[in-house]
């Protein structure tokens, strides 16, 4: 009987120890190395988009300034809404 006990005590004490390793191991990584591996992420996507960034600009001389207009773009006021009519309220 004290056998079964003790072998019972061992791996529960086991299962503790396990238990603990991961939970506390857990910790350590989200508390530690998930925001390292996070921010070397965010510079590395920065730095991607910096790059993209100076690619797609041209390079123009300084003070130059040139407007750029979307071709398919229309102004809203060249809409024919019908005749305004300015009215007065009788009483």
């Amino acid at each position: 009987m004290t056998l079964f006990i003790t072998l019972y005590l061992v791996g529960f004490l086991r299962t503790l120890v396990i238990i603990a390793v991961i939970y506390f191991g857990f910790r350590f990584i989200v508390r530690y190395l998930f925001p390292k591996i996070i921010d070397k992420g965010m510079k590395n996507m920065q730095q991607k988009m910096r790059e993209q960034q100076q690619q797609q600009q041209p390079k123009r001389p300084e003070g130059e300034v040139t407007i750029e207009k979307e071709p398919g773009r229309h102004n809203r006021n060249q809409k024919d809404n019908g005749e305004y009519v300015d009215f007065e309220e009788v009483d």
